[in-house]
């Protein structure tokens, strides 16, 4: 995501947590920030997908890892992460995929997907509900419940872009 549109999605973050009471101070801050302002290391190659079917909190997930040194994809569907997958599973460190998508998959058969067919990609689950089908989460996925902390996020993030095995030159 160009920094651009980083700064757009933190200010229409914002803009909704100030409708939400949320004082409006927070919004215009994140208003005055410009991309020149942002200090951005070079990614590593590697890549974190999102896989969210709500453009918002996608928004803020994708917003959020690209703090990281893993490049962000954001998919809407299981489906379509399947195909960045398939083009790229090589290079994805980590999937943070929500539990309930658009399409015919949910996040967790994604996840077993995942953890079948490119084993080393780390795996975080999210649901902002109980999920009912737990056992059906594969072992070594990671699930971080609605609302998540951006600390949790960051720290599976990190351990991610450590796991993660360099790109082959």
């Amino acid at each position: 995501m160009p920094l651009d549109q980083i700064g757009q999605a933190l200010a229409s973050a914002y803009d909704a947590l100030v409708s939400e009471g949320v004082p409006e101070h927070l919004a215009a801050l994140v208003r005055q920030v410009k991309h020149t302002d942002l200090d951005v290391p070079p990614k590593s190659g590697r890549l974190a997908l999102v896989v969210e079917d709500d453009p918002d909190v996608r928004g803020l997930a994708e917003t959020l890892l690209d703090e990281t040194e893993l490049s962000v994809v954001g998919c809407d569907s299981a489906e379509k992460a399947l195909t960045v997958l398939r083009k790229s599973g090589g290079d994805v460190a980590l999937v943070f995929a929500d539990i309930s998508l658009a399409g015919q998959m949910d996040g967790i058969q994604l996840a077993n997907a995942v953890a079948t067919l490119w084993p080393k990609a780390r795996l975080v689950i999210t649901s902002g509900v109980a999920p009912e089908r737990r056992d059906e989460i594969p072992d070594r996925a990671v699930f971080i419940p609605k609302p998540w902390r951006a600390l949790d996020v960051l720290v599976e993030a990190g351990r991610a872009a450590k796991e993660a095995p360099p790109p082959v030159a």
